[in-house]
């Protein structure tokens, strides 16, 4: 079988793959990318938590977004940790983490597993009142996993 991901090529760069999920625990946001029926790409920054091995984010039962997972569940997410420009080298100091994998909707008690981890990461405190939230409105959103794929980090120091 041929490998569907490209090495990297600054491995000089490369960050394992401890440092990587560290990055995706300690972001506050990452850029879903996903690919649309017209063929064109479409890049949406959203809130996200890393859970249990997979990124799960909430969003609108409909629109843009959902419109592409439904044409095509392959997607990558960005996430960008610390950055820093170095003036006199005319670069930056930073570190990332890219995901490729398959998007779907979850459900039921993973659906709501999933929620609650936002909210812990979000708004912990505020469970209880998140707690209220998701037994009034949980109908209301859809979430949606990303099971990993490939996953690769980069950092300059």
């Amino acid at each position: 079988m041929i490998d569907m991901f490209r090495e990297m090529r600054r491995k000089d760069r490369s960050i394992d793959k401890r440092q990587a999920v560290q990055l995706l625990e300690a972001g506050q946001y990452g850029v879903l990318s996903t690919v649309g029926e017209n063929g064109y790409t479409y890049g949406v920054p959203l809130n996200y938590v890393y859970h249990k091995g997979n990124i799960y984010f909430h969003c609108a039962v409909e629109g843009n977004k959902m419109d592409n997972l439904m044409f095509n569940n392959r997607v990558s997410f960005c996430v960008i940790g610390n950055t820093e420009p170095i003036p006199d080298k005319f670069s930056y100091r930073y570190e990332s983490v890219i995901v490729f994998g398959r998007a779907r909707e979850v459900h039921d008690g993973e659906k709501e597993d999933a929620l609650i981890a936002l909210i812990r990461k979000y708004s912990s405190g505020f469970m209880e009142k998140g707690m209220e939230y998701i037994k009034k409105d949980c109908h209301n959103v859809k979430v949606i996993k990303i099971c990993i794929e490939h996953l690769t980090g980069k950092a300059r120091k």
